[in-house]
């Protein structure tokens, strides 16, 4: 009795004070810059818009794809079904705080053996009746008081997994814009490439049907026929590459739509630019990143789950008081002498439950949290260093890219009147085929690595946008 007075006398103390065993939670320090090493120093330009920032690049169909994508992805469709099952789960824990209560029923009817030892002190019973009937109705409840804070730190950390499957979500819904973006973008890239090579393809034909004409009127050797259909038949091969290229990208794309490959092919059989990159406005500080960064936000929630469940694992060092009660009536006679007063019963139960000689098992649990807790603090501060690294990275692709855009542009440009130049002198005799043919080999070499610059910027952008967290707004 003394035993249950003093574990009463602590619950109601523990109860008073609302604490729980274990260490309170405090959100861990992480390793980032001042500022962004790509972001200019004195920037004046409005902050981006990340929220919808496909948008910026001014294609229509881009932006339908990544709203398709976002409405009907697969991939999106899994992580949806794990924030359903963290939730349930988080439900679970709250309901492990509450009372719990059974409702039970029978009703039987038994005939009895004579030739058992009960049996045979009851059949010589006068008036004993072989066949019996029994009812019963019961309801039950029981109440584990949370005297330590278990209970409550097992809800804690399945709501930090509640909060972490849906910043997962958030990170799988840029994931899979920023992927959608990119393959359409590569598509573009693509048909630009391979419109370049068939417009080769049809200026070595032209220059072979006069080099064949010039050589019918003995004007021109028979090698340079030979060596133009060489050149000729090089560019015809580039083409089937890229369309090779060009087909697995439009079905990667609808994959990415959640739809069986060739679907959208019909609407993107007629080229089309590639995507202008837009300006990006300011981008604020890396220290930002941690609250908009999703997979960052998963992380530190991992972090808060796994302190947590240090509590909880602390708690199974003290003891466990529940509360028991029944409530029911049973009879032998009649169902309708079920709820009658002889037929009432019940019972009270304080229930205490403490581990006093399994403590070896608890420090082995105890010391598996910790673990769990410091991997997943090492796991969050690896995920911002390389959340700032892959910011860095893609502003000095994007930066870089551009640059060598504008470059190759300007080529592009010279050779076009070189070749041009090339052609003429050719024509009038003062100068070589192999000239024309040099010429026109650089040029399909630059402007193809021009298409794959503008192709490239482009991507750098959609990069950026996701290392920056961008796709939805944090709350």
């Amino acid at each position: 009795m003394t035993t249950i007075r003093l574990l009463a006398a602590a619950a109601v103390a523990v109860a008073a004070t609302g604490c729980a065993v274990g260490p309170d939670y405090r959100r861990p320090d992480a390793p980032v810059p001042d500022r962004y090493l790509g972001q200019p120093v004195a920037a004046q330009a409005p902050v981006a818009d990340l929220s919808a920032w496909w948008n910026g690049f001014g294609d229509p169909q881009l932006a339908r794809y990544v709203a398709q994508a976002l409405a009907s992805n697969l991939d999106l469709a899994q992580a949806a079904a794990r924030v359903a099952q963290a939730r349930a789960g988080l439900r679970a824990a709250d309901a492990a705080l509450l009372p719990a209560g059974t409702v039970n029923g029978s009703a039987t009817r038994a005939y009895q053996s004579v030739e058992t030892p009960l049996g045979r002190i009851l059949g010589a019973t006068p008036g004993f009746e072989r066949w019996g009937n029994g009812y019963d109705a019961t309801a039950s409840a029981s109440w584990e008081i949370d005297l330590f804070g278990g209970l409550r730190r097992g809800r804690e950390a399945a709501g930090a997994d509640y909060q972490a499957s849906e910043a997962d979500f958030v990170a799988a819904r840029l994931a899979v814009a920023a992927q959608t973006a990119d393959i359409y973008i590569g598509i573009r890239g693509l048909q630009t490439r391979l419109g370049i090579a068939q417009q080769q393809v049809i200026t070595r034909r032209d220059l072979l049907a006069k080099v064949r004409l010039l050589y019918a009127k003995g004007v021109a050797p028979e090698f340079q026929v030979h060596q133009t259909e060489g050149e000729l038949a090089q560019a015809e091969a580039a083409v089937p590459a890229l369309q090779a290229g060009l087909d697995a990208a439009r079905n990667a794309l609808d994959v990415m739509l959640g739809t069986p490959p060739g679907t959208h092919r019909a609407d993107l059989l007629t080229p089309s630019a590639i995507p202008a990159v837009p300006a990006i406005g300011a981008l604020g500080t890396p220290a930002g990143l941690l609250q908009r960064r999703p997979d960052l936000i998963a992380a530190e929630r991992r972090v808060a789950a796994g302190n947590a469940r240090i509590g909880a694992a602390l708690a199974e060092y003290y003891p466990h008081v529940s509360l028991g009660a029944l409530l029911g009536s049973a009879t032998t006679l009649s169902a309708g002498h079920l709820f009658g007063s002889g037929a009432n019963e019940g019972a009270a139960l304080l229930g205490v439950r403490w581990r006093l000689f399994d403590f070896g098992r608890i420090d082995a649990r105890i010391a598996q949290a910790q673990g769990r807790e410091a991997e997943a603090l090492a796991a969050y501060r690896l995920a911002v260093l390389h959340a700032t690294e892959d910011v860095e990275n893609a502003f000095s692709a994007l930066a870089n890219r551009t640059r060598q855009t504008a470059v190759l542009v300007r080529g592009e440009d010279a050779l076009t009147r070189s070749r041009a130049a090339s052609f003429a002198a050719w024509q009038r005799g003062a100068g070589s085929l192999i000239e024309v043919l040099r010429a026109d080999d650089t040029l399909l070499r630059t402007a193809d690595a021009r298409a794959q610059a503008q192709t490239d910027t482009a991507r750098a952008a959609v990069a950026a946008y996701k290392a920056l967290g961008g796709g939805w707004t944090p709350g």
